[in-house]
């Protein structure tokens, strides 16, 4: 590995999760710039010291760990799947917030009495040997079923299109990531209630002595930290600003708290307004969930507000994001 390469970040090279990869960074601050759709390689120009690889997923995972990449973004289905647990890769931030599914056990729908991984046993009696798997992910594979000693299973490696294999006699069931359940239907597949593996997303990764030798790897990673917490706790956000009759700050902030809502994160902003009556107007600024807008704005005009503007919220600094602070104990471990 070169001593004085410039600091290395791989993304998906194709797809949804490649696009919404890009579409991250340059919400926080780190825009990617690829003239050539057919190269491998990419700027950001706002840190000229920074060069982008592009990737499949599960190299990602390879690339940091063996320290030729600092940066990764990926499936955390595939992180867990190839990191192999040596301990060269620390999970920066694990909920990105897109490429959501689920790795789940998926039979046959003809398997009728078939609901639940217990009620697999019946089926490997009755067929009289081993259940045959199929699956890109052989070890969280493995140590699902590994826990359940009651089940013989043969793992088979697979790659491209799973659903055909129960149908072909390739495999019996298959362990597969599901997103709509659209593809299971279409082929007469079916998910068991208690056969979810994980829950996935896009997680950021990081190689582990990168960033405790180099420091603008570190500063990097704190910058991207602060910026991108920031970035995914405003999304579910809306800033609400009104006017309210009040006789005083202390009046209008009693009325709010009396309010399931429109408390704000540690209470409303309050100003007065300069008006040209004698009525006494402040103005209110607050912070609430997008899903509790409508009740907000209900409980604004119950304490007699009025003028309701609502607006985005881009980005939304607290403390130190705690997905900064366990980087900074997992680096001092040693």
């Amino acid at each position: 590995m070169q001593a004085d390469r410039k600091i290395r970040i791989s993304l998906p090279s194709k797809g949804f999760l490649g696009e919404k990869s890009r579409e991250l960074l340059a919400n926080v601050g780190f825009q990617v710039y690829s003239p050539n759709p057919r190269q491998y390689q990419a700027s950001i120009p706002r840190f000229p010291f920074m060069e982008v690889i592009f990737q499949r997923p599960g190299d990602i995972v390879h690339s940091v760990r063996s320290g030729s990449v600092d940066f990764g973004i990926t499936g955390r289905d595939v992180f867990l799947e190839k990191r192999d647990d040596n301990g060269q890769i620390l999970e920066l931030h694990k909920c990105l917030d897109f490429a959501h599914c689920t790795l789940n056990v998926i039979t046959p729908k003809s398997w009728s009495e078939i609901g639940s991984v217990s009620d697999l046993k019946k089926m490997m009696n009755e067929l009289g040997r081993p259940l045959k798997i199929a699956s890109k992910f052989p070890n969280l594979t493995k140590k699902f079923f590994d826990a359940r000693n009651d089940l013989d299973f043969k793992f088979i490696a697979a790659e491209g299109a799973l659903e055909i294999a129960p149908t072909v006699g390739y495999a019996d069931l298959i362990v597969d990531i599901v997103s709509t359940g659209t593809t299971l239907r279409d082929n007469h597949l079916k998910m068991l209630r208690d056969g979810e593996i994980l829950k996935s997303q896009a997680c950021l990764i990081a190689n582990k002595a990168r960033l405790k030798e180099n420091d603008a790897v570190r500063e990097i990673a704190v910058q991207f930290l602060e910026v991108l917490s920031a970035f995914l706790r405003a999304e579910e956000k809306l800033a609400i600003f009104a006017n309210i009759r009040g006789d005083s700050p202390e009046d209008i902030a009693e009325k709010i708290f009396g309010q399931k809502v429109i408390g704000g994160l540690q209470g409303p902003t309050i100003s007065q307004v300069i008006t040209q009556d004698a009525e006494n107007w402040y103005a209110v600024h607050l912070i609430v969930a997008k899903s509790e807008l409508h009740e907000a704005v209900k409980e604004i005009r119950a304490v007699g507000g009025s003028g309701v503007v609502v607006s985005d919220v881009n980005y939304l600094f607290e403390e130190e994001p705690k997905e900064l602070a366990a980087m900074f104990e997992a680096l001092s471990d040693e």
